[in-house]
């Protein structure tokens, strides 16, 4: 059964305005669309715990919406930006950053089969023809040598991947030397990056800033040479074991 999906909340397009997001015209209609799309397949499918579609046009729709400046401030000059996205779930913030940055090239990385089903049949109803779908852990996608995408991208997003420490291994061997890693985050971020102090140093990456936003924080690292040839290790070691974390 499909979903009916409320219009753009005052608190969303609030926010928007007051975090300087200028939506296109339209826009608010394939945010909707996709809403739709992921609520309706939330009915068989966990792709997100927030039951309330009213609530997502915050707590997704804008949560997602707040990479824009520091993506736009990425691009490099005369080309497409490349992004990759791990753990890409129900398409936040992926699905909702392609189809607010036509002119970025975006990479899905999802473990799990069924989701990528989901997210490949969102692509398609969505028409969104700078989308890639990747069924891959990040850990062999950024393993060395022979991961498709290690050093591929000019940034790598990552929302609800887990602690900073963890975050970071996932990502950075991604990421392009001098690329960017953005984590949607929650306030614990100062206390996730203390943590992830001998990570981010043995990944050979900085935290670049922390960007506070009415939903989160986006903690934003930079990788700043090429990531050691053991990192990432095996699937699923960077969450049993992350780097310098101590049980």
């Amino acid at each position: 059964m499909s979903i009916d999906i409320p219009p753009p909340t005052e608190a969303f397009l609030n926010a928007c305005k007051e975090f300087g997001i200028e939506l296109e015209p339209g826009d608010t209609d394939r945010f909707a669309e996709f809403l739709r799309i992921l609520y309706t397949a939330n009915q068989t499918t966990n792709l997100t715990a927030l039951r309330d579609p009213a609530e997502a046009w915050l707590k997704h729709i804008f949560d997602a919406l707040t990479l824009l400046p520091l993506l736009f401030e990425a691009q490099p000059a005369g080309e497409r930006l490349s992004i990759g996205d791990v753990g890409s779930g129900g398409g936040i913030p992926a699905l909702v950053v392609a189809l607010a940055m036509p002119e970025a090239d975006v990479t899905l990385l999802e473990a799990t089969g069924r989701k990528c089903e989901f997210l490949r049949s969102a692509v398609d109803h969505l028409e969104l023809t700078n989308v890639m779908v990747v069924n891959d852990r990040s850990e062999r996608a950024g393993a060395f040598p022979d991961g498709l995408y290690r050093d591929a991208f000019d940034v790598v997003t990552a929302r609800a991947l887990g602690r900073v420490a963890v975050a970071a291994e996932l990502c950075i061997p991604l990421a392009r030397e001098h690329g960017l890693v953005l984590l949607i985050k929650g306030q614990a971020a100062d206390d996730e990056l203390a943590e992830a102090r001998q990570a981010l140093h043995e990944l050979h990456a900085n935290r670049a800033g922390t960007v506070d936003t009415p939903t989160g924080r986006i903690v934003v690292l930079e990788k700043t040479r090429r990531t050691p040839k053991k990192y990432p290790r095996r699937d699923g070691e960077p969450k049993r074991a992350p780097i310098g974390v101590s049980k």
